[in-house]
């Protein structure tokens, strides 16, 4: 079959011939329709993610974890739970039956593949605990996920929303999905730190951060009082680092600030199928807009390095 390979670490995918892969007793074989191409991708070829390991060690092999696909009677499935070497950019997959979920009617391929993101954008609600009225800061909402953590918000109820980012024009398109005031993250320390102090107004109440590094470090400088007062709680939600691995956290901040740090993950195991549906759901009745870029599999190495896609995900189709 041809497939999208990584033949060393960090390597861009070459589109070529791979073995097929065998199927077991208990597994499925997929006809793999969209793959969505997301940073965590690009971070386990390139060996700095958490979870590299299994596939560094598994080189060549096919990357991405996830797809979207048809099972031999036609059914479009979610699917997930692939072994390296193999991956989902390859034109079959193999995957244990219990790792496919059907896909509603009347979500295509590429929209149903970058579902992902949307749902990430949820842990608003399922680990931070978002309730209509309150005020939501997103940091890096020009990105793909953050654009969608925007329309999120505003559907979740959310009073107010702020918005940041490094690119004006950017900001502009998020301002049109909803956002109400927008900061740029290339500003000075002292101008960043001003900006997140003035736009608080009573404070923010729920923060979704794909950003972390510098942006975040300020942001929680801004959020410790300088004063002996008492500030209301804000819920951060650590879902991404595109600004930097690192904080620094000194204690006062926390003692202080009233501030709250949680994983993106927090109670997903058990919020995930109602997150999920609400996203299909409103996916489905338009309320909600997944943009995405498609480019045919053969067409990898030249899409993988990409930087012009402006908030739309990259999703990979056959051809």
């Amino acid at each position: 079959m041809k497939a999208a390979v990584i033949e060393r670490a960090g390597a861009t995918p070459v589109y070529r011939d791979f073995p097929d892969p065998e199927v077991h007793d208990g597994e499925v074989l997929i006809t793999v329709a969209a793959v969505a191409v997301e940073n965590v991708d690009r971070a386990i070829v390139a060996g700095s993610h958490y979870t590299a390991g299994a596939f560094q060690a598994a080189l060549p092999a096919i990357p991405c974890f996830d797809g979207i696909g048809r099972l031999p009677d036609g059914t479009l499935v979610g699917f997930g739970g692939l072994t390296p070497p193999y991956g989902s950019l390859a034109e079959r997959a193999v995957v244990p039956a219990a790792y496919t979920a059907t896909i509603p009617d009347g979500i295509e391929p590429a929209v149903a593949a970058a579902l992902s993101s949307a749902i990430t954008a949820m842990s608003m609600r399922t680990a931070a605990g978002l309730e209509p009225g309150e005020t939501v800061l997103i940091q890096g909402a020009t990105g793909v996920a953050g654009r969608l953590a925007v329309q999120i918000a505003r559907l979740l109820g959310a009073g107010r929303i702020v918005a940041t980012g490094r690119d004006d024009a950017a900001l502009e398109d998020v301002a049109a999905l909803g956002a109400d005031t927008l900061i740029n993250t290339t500003a000075s320390d002292d101008e960043l730190l001003r900006s997140f102090r003035t736009h608080a107004g009573d404070g923010y109440d729920v923060v979704a951060d794909f950003l972390w590094g510098r942006p975040t470090e300020l942001l929680v400088r801004a959020l410790t009082p300088e004063t002996f007062a008492f500030h209301q709680p804000t819920r951060l939600v650590q879902i991404g680092e595109s600004a930097g691995p690192a904080i620094r956290l000194t204690g006062e901040s926390l003692r202080t600030s009233g501030l709250e740090v949680y994983g993106a993950a927090r109670n997903l195991a058990t919020g995930m199928a109602t997150a999920y549906q609400q996203v299909v759901d409103w996916v489905s009745n338009g309320e909600l807009t997944i943009a995405v870029e498609t480019v045919p599999l053969s067409q990898i190495a030249q899409a993988w390095t990409r930087t012009d896609l402006r908030g739309r995900r990259l999703v990979v189709v056959p051809g």
